[in-house]
């Protein structure tokens, strides 16, 4: 038995006719007959009385019927949500995450996916890139936002956010009624830097660009969260580079500066394992994608969020 018979079956039944099912099903009559009769000699009962002018349901065929109706609706309901699996509408994301993400272009991004796609669910992880990229190859995460370059053939990245360094000052500091401060400036301060045991690309950006200005940092604390950064620098221990998102960060005792002649950059990029066929990756890739061509045209996550708004449940 196949579940076309049982849309035959159902058919008749509501019918109440071999030839009127047959014109809805549209199908000859009598091969319609010859396919219900081999259901009844499979069944070993009959579903219909033949025996009256209109046909009629017997009493195995009535509760057959409800049962039928069951598993069409079953089938239905299956279809659909395989069907929204494949779009990406089901399953479930685990998104790696630096703590630059929620200060910056990012943020906006996981937020209109959750609101598009409410039914996937959405497990976030708070890693370093070199946390991420290991947990990309060990299937510990589907998807991150990590700092780049990433230079991994095993996986694949995009540009989702791109930022310029930013000085963070104590507010009684010389500096701080400059309009601009010059790196080489900071050559003799206390610098707040993440841990260099962890590995952090941030870290090794840092050094790099001080070295570049002709000098190496003096490191006085090391943190992680850049909230702890900043703060430390409102506490006066010393002067940190962050991302210019970061200056969203409502700290008092804290002036943040733009760096001059050029601004060094900082990308954040969204990177995955190459081939990796998730209808879900490939839907969150889409916002990404989307959301990252919006940003480029506005000045400010306010501005981005206005532009966004009308677009949260495309």
């Amino acid at each position: 038995m196949e579940l076309r018979h049982i849309r035959y079956f159902v058919a008749i039944a509501e019918e109440g006719s071999f030839i009127r099912a047959a014109e809805r099903l549209q199908i000859a009559q009598p091969p319609l007959s010859q396919q219900i009769q081999n259901m009844e000699n499979e069944l070993q009962f009959q579903l219909f009385d033949r025996s009256k002018r209109q046909v009629q349901l017997t009493r195995a065929g009535s509760l057959f019927l409800e049962k039928c109706y069951r598993i069409l609706n079953q089938m239905d309901l299956a279809i659909e949500d395989a069907r929204r699996i494949s779009r990406g509408e089901i399953g479930r994301l685990v998104v790696g995450y630096i703590n630059t993400t929620f200060y910056s272009t990012p943020r906006e991004m996981l937020r209109v996916f959750r609101l598009r796609y409410p039914e996937v669910e959405l497990v976030l992880r708070e890693l370093l890139t070199a946390e991420q990229l290991a947990d990309l190859h060990n299937s510990q995460i589907d998807v991150g936002f990590a700092i780049m370059p990433i230079q991994d053939e095993a996986l694949s990245s995009e540009v989702a956010f791109e930022d310029k360094f930013i000085v963070a000052l104590p507010e009684n500091h010389p500096l701080a009624g400059q309009p601009f401060v010059r790196l080489e400036d900071l050559a003799n301060e206390a610098f707040i830097m993440h841990p260099h045991k962890v590995k952090s690309i941030f870290y090794d950006q840092i050094i790099r660009l001080c070295q570049q200005a002709g000098f190496t940092p003096k490191i006085s604390q090391e943190v992680i969260q850049i909230h702890t950064s900043v703060n430390m620098v409102a506490a006066g221990m010393g002067v940190a580079l962050v991302p210019g998102c970061a200056s969203s960060i409502r700290v008092s005792g804290v002036v943040f500066k733009t760096l001059y002649p050029d601004p060094p950059s900082l990308t954040l990029g969204v990177v995955w394992r190459k081939n990796d066929p998730s209808p879900v990756l490939q839907a969150f890739l889409d916002v990404v994608r989307e959301i990252r061509e919006l940003a480029d045209a506005v000045d400010s996550l306010a501005e981005l969020r206005d532009r966004i708004a009308p677009l949260e449940i495309a």
